[in-house]
């Protein structure tokens, strides 16, 4: 599904160079539940832009689906990204002036889908994740939770085969974290490949494999069995 071999990251400033990833190389199997750990400026939002097909590395090859998608720039970086990866961020991203339903219809709008198909889809995602009653709300009338729900709903729209998902719970308190993070097993026991990038030890926890990023490179890759 996914393979990073020697991925390296720099970040110039003038004449300041700043490593950010310093050769990483690791595969996550179609299917996996993984999180992504590490303490801040260990290079793990570099490494989640990366993985997103939302910038490029400055050195090494990332496969995704098979393909080497790591010299790609611009419009073909933003096809990788709708046809492949759905994203969910901590601040849920979500547009405010438009309803739920029309968040999640937003990836379908850029796949060209027709307003009825884009509507039923959308609908059905809603419900998927409980919010079948809450279609026509905005997300200033919806809770932390509601919201991370219709991000969750919008990253499934094409169907992507990986989920990734940034600090996922970091604004919802600790029941609804736990909600949320159902929601994520369930989704890969449906199929999905998802990596959580994470700073919390009890989100971590709920992946069968941990990768632990130090000052840019894998410090380890446990599995719990």
């Amino acid at each position: 599904m996914l393979k990073s071999k020697n991925l390296t990251k720099v970040f110039r400033n003038g004449k300041v160079e700043v490593k950010a990833l310093k050769g990483v190389s690791f595969e996550i199997g179609k299917g996996e539940m993984v999180a992504i750990m590490g303490p801040s400026g260990s290079g793990k939002s570099t490494l989640m832009h990366l993985l997103g097909c939302l910038d490029h590395p400055t050195a090494g090859t990332y496969y995704l689906d098979g393909k080497d998608v790591s010299g790609l720039k611009g419009d073909q970086l933003a096809d990788i990204r709708n046809n492949y990866i759905g994203f969910v961020f901590q601040q849920f991203n979500l547009l405010s002036r438009t309803t739920a339903l029309h968040n999640v219809e937003v990836p379908l709008i850029y796949a060209g889908i027709k307003k009825e198909k884009r509507r039923e889809v959308a609908s059905k995602l809603l419900d998927k994740v409980g919010l079948g009653h809450r279609l026509q709300h905005f997300p200033n009338e919806l809770s932390g939770g509601q919201r991370q729900r219709v991000a969750i709903a919008r990253a499934l729209a094409n169907n992507p085969s990986l989920i990734l998902a940034d600090e996922p719970t970091g604004n919802v308190d600790t029941e609804t974290g736990e909600e949320i993070m159902d929601i994520f097993h369930d989704l890969n026991e449906q199929g999905h490949t998802i990596v959580l990038v994470t700073h919390e030890d009890d989100i971590a926890a709920h992946a069968r494999r941990t990768i632990h990023l130090v000052d840019g490179k894998i410090d380890r890759d446990e599995v719990v069995n």
